[in-house]
């Protein structure tokens, strides 16, 4: 199918930024939001990074120009009639959500691509009371999509094939690198990013190494932009948290299973950085204080990037094994997805499989948790 009219619901941070690729991909591009005070808002920091990026030299003014031209802004859904494919960008709750599909559905045409943004509900369930589920798929971008590259094309159970072609096209119109993924929890990144807080995290309840060391570990050996805990109080604990509770509703596992020390410092109030204290403690203008923690010892470091980077390798092989995606687009996601050195499956050419599961194999024995049981295709791998 040809897409050539782009519509985008809500004009937040998301949808503007989803709205601005749209446009500057070529296509008519509707933006609506039901605030008229934020739908004015996001329309006009869209056009102002549209000025902004060819100030930069990211596009020419030119090309800014003939972008503004071909965003418009509709104060109803109605004005959503026309457009080939529509991206919702709403807050993550089901019922609005369903309530959206089921407005779109009635005013686009039935051949409409209708595509969630969502990052933590499952596709199928926002199409459950849907008319046309098969036309319904998951278009997740990442924040602030402008400047994240990627976007995970999620196909439900019921979603066409040309529903999910026409959805990567779009995506690759836009500029983004869009990788494929089934309709799981988590999807790709935030699936098999969940080890790098939460294996952090117990190495931290063990009293095995401090925040501080962690974070310098995997700064310094790892290659990573952020430590887990300079990244958990970055984002804020108590949304962390919530992600965490939120996929063990999901598939209550072991490997999955809220930190205590997550749950103690939400109940302190100590959120991160918007609280002025978490892992760290914070100034008045969120500049960090002073650790007085050592330096992780210099025979630990190997061990404690290991065990991360491990459990990393662990997950995403669990996903491969689910047909969640492919090594290499599992890797391309957690690369452009949130700025890894590497993706998993980099990590694993460069540690052996061997070596990976005799970490894992190891601390499966230490600590006689499931959570360290080893994946399938993992251990395959290593015996091979």
């Amino acid at each position: 199918m040809s897409v050539k009219r782009v519509g985008v619901a809500g004009a937040g941070t998301m949808g503007s930024g989803i709205a601005q690729l749209a446009a500057l991909g070529g296509y008519e591009t509707v933006l609506h939001d039901p605030q008229p005070e934020a739908l004015a808002r996001g329309a006009e920091k869209l056009r102002a990074n549209l000025e902004r990026g060819a100030e930069r030299g990211r596009w020419s003014p030119e090309d800014a120009e003939a972008a503004a031209g071909r965003l418009e802004t509709a104060a109803a859904t109605d004005g959503f009639a026309g457009c080939d494919l529509v991206i919702e960008a709403a807050p993550e709750r089901l019922e609005l959500k369903r309530s959206l599909f089921a407005e779109l559905e009635r005013i686009c045409g039935p051949d409409a691509v209708l595509a969630t943004n969502t990052s933590s509900l499952p596709v199928a369930d926002i199409a459950a009371e849907a008319k046309r589920p098969q036309r319904i798929c998951g278009m997740h971008f990442f924040n602030p999509p402008p400047l994240m590259k990627l976007v995970e094309i999620v196909a439900a159970p019921a979603t066409d094939e040309e529903v999910v072609a026409a959805a990567t096209e779009v995506g690759e119109r836009m500029g983004r690198t869009p990788i494929r993924c089934t309709d799981s929890p988590g999807f790709v990144v935030n699936r098999c990013n969940r080890p790098y807080a939460l294996e952090s995290l117990r190495m931290v309840e063990e009293g095995a190494a401090t925040p501080e060391q962690i974070d310098t570990v995997m700064r310094e050996d790892g290659g990573y932009r952020m430590g887990p805990f300079e990244l958990m109080d970055l984002i804020g604990i108590d949304v962390n948290l919530e992600v965490a509770r939120s996929f063990h509703r999901q598939r209550p596992i072991s490997r999955w299973e809220p930190s205590p020390i997550q749950e103690r410092l939400v109940a302190e109030g100590r959120l991160g950085r918007k609280t002025g204290a978490g892992f760290y403690t914070y100034d008045e203008d969120g500049k960090r204080s002073a650790g007085e923690a050592a330096p992780a010892v210099d025979d630990a470091r190997t061990a404690i990037l290991e065990r991360v980077v491990s459990q990393l390798v662990n997950e995403a092989s669990f996903a491969v094994d689910e047909g969640v995606a492919t090594p290499d687009d599992v890797d391309t996601a957690m690369r452009l997805g949130l700025n890894h050195p590497r993706g998993p499956f980099e990590w694993l050419d460069e540690l052996g499989a061997a070596r990976v599961v005799a970490v894992l194999d190891g601390l499966r024995e230490r600590t006689g948790s499931d959570r360290y049981d080893v994946a399938a295709s993992l251990r395959s791998r290593a015996e091979s």
